[in-house]
């Protein structure tokens, strides 16, 4: 049984990542720049926010935080990623999840230009992802196939994904198709899960029911990547994180497993941080080749 260490595996991409982005510096005077839009004060929010705010200017990308107020409006809001979308000095932007009621999400995502779609959301992104030719690649399903990457050759095997969001299920589905694999995108109204996870080599589990895949889901010497982190009481009730799977119940039956917290976070944010270097090569038409 091997832990997937997410924090350090993302430690040493990011130092290899911020190589590339002093030689980007030194060789061609770019300094790639990223701005997030925060809407409203959701404490989580903020804290992410803050997160891939250090992250960057550990690795060598400036950031920006466009903080507007709860009460903005859809408009206001569409008009201000325009402003970004046709400015030159912005490479990659970020609307920071969820927003109030009152936006849709869905125009909010495909307002934001693709070639500056961090995120990957933007349904052209998406499309070309379903293709096979992505542009980008959303962060936390890149995450997870960089993780899988570690440990599996994905060409052949067979994969199921429990949850179908926008966000990881779905373009999870895309890329390890896109991979070989033979997937399975699993959701609430799927028959008979128990036994479809126990006939997969690999669990990518993404419901966000805490502690929902026990041992007995699991095929012996199956390597599962755990998306889900909930915030539930121990047994002195105190607050603790979990993941979607009972990580002590499977430990000693799998392969090997991400751990919550320490698993697949670490890996989003460092590929938020590779995809606002990519887009800013592909936004100049340039190659890493210096």
């Amino acid at each position: 049984m091997k832990i997937i260490n997410g924090k350090k595996i993302a430690s040493n991409l990011n130092e290899e990542l911020k190589d590339r982005l002093q030689g980007l510096k030194k060789n061609k005077n770019i300094v790639p720049t990223l701005v997030v839009i925060l809407i409203g004060n959701n404490p989580a929010s903020k804290i992410y926010v803050k997160n891939k705010q250090i992250k960057a200017d550990e690795v060598g990308i400036k950031s920006t935080v466009k903080m507007l107020s709860a009460e903005t409006s859809e408009k206001d809001l569409l008009d201000c990623i325009d402003s970004y979308n046709n400015d030159n000095d912005i490479d990659a932007i970020l609307v920071q999840l969820p927003l109030p009621s009152h936006i849709n999400a869905n125009k909010v995502t495909d307002a934001i230009s693709y070639e500056k779609d961090v995120d990957g959301f933007n349904s052209k992104n998406i499309g070309l992802l379903a293709q096979g030719r992505p542009y980008i690649v959303p962060c936390t399903p890149l995450g997870c196939l960089k993780l899988l990457h570690t440990e599996v050759n994905l060409i052949g095997s067979k994969a199921i994904i429990l949850g179908r969001s926008n966000i990881v299920g779905r373009p999870m589905s895309y890329l390890l198709t896109n991979q070989n694999a033979t997937v399975t995108l699993a959701h609430s109204k799927t028959k008979n899960l128990k036994e479809l996870c126990l006939d997969n080599d690999i669990i990518i589990a993404a419901t966000g029911i805490p502690k929902m895949v026990k041992s007995d889901w699991v095929k012996e010497k199956a390597v599962i990547i755990d998306v889900g982190i909930n915030q539930i009481d121990d047994k002195n009730h105190k607050k603790i994180l979990v993941g979607d799977v009972d990580y002590s119940d499977v430990f000693s039956k799998v392969k090997a497993i991400t751990p919550v917290p320490g698993g697949v976070g670490p890996m989003t944010i460092h590929c938020l941080m590779e995809n606002t270097f990519k887009l800013s090569l592909l936004r100049r038409n340039l190659k890493y080749n210096f």
